[in-house]
């Protein structure tokens, strides 16, 4: 009678350590879709907000998107640029918008990123109003990251245009 309780208790824990066991990748899952999140985005806020585009000649000096001399910033990448750095790289916040996809997980200079071919990442730039600064001069960044298992996690972020002639 002994050896039949205790193996049914050993049972019952060795189903309880295959279930953890299992169960243990998941964080290191999570933490990678938060770390791809978080470099997208620091990326993403580390560029300019600027009314020209940076190339522009007046980019240092126009007041508002009509004093640009060439191209006024639009949301959306201009002719020729490119998130990799294969063609001319992005040099706007709004170069990453409304929409733009990876997948796999590439580094700026379009390099896939050894082990993480497995996950996709979304960014999705809209102009919203913050407070009291209009929707003209702030942006929402939404990051969302896919992983294995279907999994997804989405970070968002702001960008303000508080320099608007620093490109």
């Amino acid at each position: 009678m002994f050896i039949i309780i205790v193996g049914i208790g050993v049972a019952g824990l060795l189903l309880v350590f295959n279930t953890t066991l299992a169960k243990s990748a998941d964080p290191m899952i999570q933490k990678q879709m938060l770390a791809i999140a978080e470099s997208l985005l620091e990326e993403v806020e580390a560029k300019a907000f600027t009314y020209c585009d940076p190339d522009d000649a007046n980019v240092t000096t126009a007041p508002s998107a009509a004093g640009c001399a060439t191209t006024a910033e639009a949301m959306g990448p201009e002719a020729g640029e490119s998130r990799a750095g294969t063609i001319t790289p992005f040099d706007n916040v709004n170069d990453y918008g409304p929409n733009l996809t990876i997948n796999p997980i590439t580094d700026v200079t379009g390099t896939g990123v050894a082990g993480l071919g497995a996950y996709s990442a979304t960014i999705a730039i809209a102009a919203v109003a913050l407070g009291t600064v209009p929707a003209t001069d702030s942006l929402q960044i939404t990051i969302t990251v896919t992983g294995p298992g279907n999994n997804s996690l989405a970070l968002q972020g702001y960008r303000t245009r508080y320099a608007p002639n620093a490109p």
